[in-house]
């Protein structure tokens, strides 16, 4: 967990009120370099360098590097969900909402892979690190389950199993991601994966897209 310290120590990085917080700095800083580079490609001096703090800033609000590891992922998937859950409030139909997430849930992931972060990264983090990080991402899956309870309460939409209606949706979000041997999309754009998925996944569950 992040250290909390309600005291100012000797050595204590300044931050200035107009300057984004120094650990959210870091935790954005290191999230973009593991997901670009991989675990084992990236050092605390990697971090500390392109965040431009020194490698003891750091250490002051993060124990090791799996410390940091699963404090960047678990927010970067917390900023995910809070996106999430901003789309689904829009009054739209959930046909709308859905496309909008699944356009935002795209771009927002392009690079992602959880499971192999989890899987290249297992070695080093504990049972507890590597349990919040899919606490994290099971908060997804909640977001997404809410949105189609609501719709079947509100009878916006026929009654289904939820769950596997999350997993489907959720699941052809992934293979929209998935690259071809030579690094590109099964799309050319993300607007054509997210129309695809969603009218795949619509016309599948409820037999049409209207």
């Amino acid at each position: 967990m992040m250290k909390k310290k309600q005291h100012r120590p000797l050595g204590r990085p300044k931050v200035k009120s107009n300057d984004i917080p120094r650990n959210q700095l870091i935790l954005q800083t290191a999230a973009r370099l593991f997901i670009d580079n991989g675990y084992q490609n990236v050092s605390v001096d990697d971090v500390a360098l392109n965040a431009g703090v020194t490698k003891a800033t750091v250490y002051y609000y993060f124990d090791s590097k799996s410390e940091l590891y699963k404090e960047a992922i678990v927010s970067l998937m917390n900023r995910i969900k809070e996106r999430i859950d901003r789309l689904m409030e829009v009054n739209k139909p959930l046909y709308e909402r859905l496309y909008d997430v699944t356009l935002a849930h795209l771009e927002a992931t392009t690079s992602i892979d959880i499971e192999q972060f989890l899987r290249e990264s297992k070695t080093d983090l504990s049972n507890e690190q590597i349990q919040e990080m899919k606490e994290a991402e099971k908060k997804i899956y909640e977001s997404i389950e809410y949105a189609f309870s609501d719709a079947v309460t509100k009878g916006e939409i026929s009654s289904i199993n939820i769950t596997f209606a999350t997993q489907a949706y959720l699941a052809l979000i992934k293979v929209g991601n998935y690259k071809q041997q030579d690094g590109s999309g099964l799309f050319s754009t993300a607007e054509k994966s997210a129309e695809t998925i969603l009218t795949f996944f619509w016309k599948g569950l409820f037999g049409t897209n209207d």
